[in-house]
């Protein structure tokens, strides 16, 4: 059972910027001795330790907020057994329409952007899905977040360089990522009480570890044995999630195959010091590309992994990443650097009620005639409105946003505003977010594109019963599209490596116009205008049922 909510921690602090490395490393790298390696004790069966508030406590603002969905399947990826959540408080037909220019400004953070009548609730038994509030076993995203790191090796593969080495390929870089990401209201801290390589007791090719293992049983004996073998130096209820950096050597490149994989939100997990550990990441190998970048982009598998532990689906599917392209960090991990679509910034609990503007209060209120105008701030950017969403049905609706060239963004392609369709009943690797293209129909990704490959890589497991099977991903269909895409000019951006241009410019721009005339309401969002500040501002026409 996950624990219950409680207040969460003040977030307007902006943590520093580059975290210090740990310091008193060890200059040997030791490996364990034989008596060491047997110490094996699992705390698998302990059921009568809770998880502590501080490190399974969800914010007051990502209350219970789902719904019985028929055809949930509890096989494919992600978390189930959740209780049925009351029905939306904002479902019934609204009485005004919603339709003014929100203010400017990030000072109110008091009120729970969660609470916004136009947030859409997971349905029934999705996991890991795109809903607001968050639900689930996951680790807090907000406030003080202490991140266990630990670097393995195995019996026959020693760890290649040092433990320090490894760390330093992540941090202080992840940190300052998601402090640029969060706005500062993540202070996200990595630490390591062992500073050396933590040897396992087995080799490595004894846990069956591949591309898609479940968590039974490889994963489990693994997690078990690194338990065991850390125990008595680490006090595994001082933190929030787990990292593992697995030495490189251990297993293929990631260019053949990526092994990194994040077990979020598992009931199943064994306990250690009285905590469960639901949220733990795998990272193997080294996104390296080839191009003299890794040590600028090779971290970001860890922030993408992180953001399972958060409760962030993957965004790419087995086709790869042709519904959100490089727009955020859960579809593309690779390459240049990018940030998350200000959705996910909401659904994290990164952006105020302030920040966010409800074209409409519900998604019943979408049918009736009305005209709302919107001004954007960079997503980039601290303070502003950085979200406007339209819900058209309780399944999902459009979100916009202004995506330019700052911050975690320095890689964009075409600045604009980005449009893009929630689907909250969507699981990871579903594809729950499906950018619109400002031009024509994109083919499908070029044989050979340095997209993630074919499978999710996020586990968990359902009750005390593994359920880490695949999902089922239907084959992408380029003619299935969920809107009425304007015909502009070809793509003209540059490509960048590990980029899948395809969408790199599929922001709308000044004179831009994007028209949905299907889901049983005509809509036009059109990009009217660019001030001198950098905002971009938009006008949204709802016409009434298209029937």
């Amino acid at each position: 059972m996950p624990a219950a909510p409680t207040a969460p921690e003040v977030t307007t602090a902006t943590p520093p910027g580059r975290p210090p490395l740990p310091t008193e490393w060890e200059t040997t790298e030791p490996g364990p001795t034989d008596d060491q390696s047997q110490s094996h004790q699992t705390h698998a069966d302990d059921g009568t330790a809770t998880r502590r508030d501080e490190a399974a406590g969800r914010s007051a603002d990502e209350a219970d907020g789902t719904a019985d969905r028929p055809d949930s399947d509890p096989a494919q990826t992600g978390r189930t057994g959740r209780p049925p959540a009351p029905p939306h408080a904002h479902d019934a037909e609204d009485t005004k329409d919603a339709g003014t220019t929100q203010t400017t400004g990030d000072t109110e953070t008091t009120r729970g952007a969660a609470d916004l009548p136009c947030a859409l609730p997971t349905h029934g038994g999705a996991q890991l899905a795109e809903g607001i509030p968050t639900e689930g076993n996951y680790s807090r995203s907000t406030g003080t977040v202490r991140a266990l790191t630990l670097m393995i090796d195995f019996p026959g593969t020693p760890g290649e360089g040092t433990a320090r080495q490894r760390f330093a390929e992540f941090f202080p870089q992840t940190s300052q990522w998601f402090a640029r990401s969060s706005y500062g209201r993540l202070d996200y801290r990595p630490d390591t009480p062992i500073r050396r390589w933590l040897r396992m007791p087995h080799p490595f090719a004894s846990y069956g570890i591949e591309r898609g293992s479940p968590y039974e049983p490889g994963y489990r004996r693994l997690l078990d044995d690194l338990v065991a073998a850390a125990d008595e130096r680490v006090d595994f209820s001082r933190y929030d999630l787990v990292n593992v950096l697995v030495t490189p050597n251990a297993g293929p490149p990631a260019a053949q195959t990526v092994l990194s994989v994040t077990f979020a939100g598992n009931d199943s997990a064994p306990r250690a010091d009285g905590v469960r550990l639901a949220n733990v990441s795998f990272v193997y190998s080294r996104q390296d590309d080839g191009t003299g970048t890794l040590h600028e982009t090779g971290y970001r598998v860890l922030p993408h992994e992180n953001n399972h532990s958060f409760g962030l689906p993957d965004l790419y599917t087995a086709a790869g990443a042709q519904h959100a392209g490089h727009w955020d960090l859960m579809s593309e991990d690779w390459g240049a650097n990018n940030d998350v679509i200000g959705w996910h910034k909401w659904k994290l609990g990164w952006l105020s009620a302030r920040q966010v503007a409800c074209a409409t209060k519900s998604p019943r209120a979408t049918a009736r005639p009305g005209t709302s105008r919107h001004t954007l701030s960079p997503l980039a950017r601290p303070g502003g409105t950085k979200v406007v969403f339209l819900p058209v049905s309780p399944r999902g609706g459009y979100a916009m946003e202004a995506r330019t060239r700052e911050g975690n963004d320095a890689a964009v392609c075409q600045p604009g505003v980005l449009i893009y369709w929630v689907d909250v009943h969507k699981e990871s690797g579903q594809g729950p977010v499906t950018v619109m293209d400002a031009r024509r129909a994109a083919p499908l990704p070029r044989p050979g594109a340095p997209t993630r490959p074919s499978a999710p890589t996020t586990r968990t497991t359902t009750g005390n019963t593994p359920a880490n099977r695949l999902s089922r991903l239907a084959p992408y269909r380029s003619g299935l599209r969920p809107w009425s895409a304007p015909i502009s000019e070809p793509q003209s951006c540059p490509q960048l490596p590990n980029v899948h241009a395809d969408l790199s410019d599929a922001t709308f721009t000044p004179g831009q116009t994007f028209h949905d005339n299907r889901h049983g309401v005509r809509v036009s969002i059109a990009v009217t205008g660019h001030t001198r500040n950098g905002d971009y501002t938009i006008k949204i026409t709802r016409r009434g049922s298209s029937n």
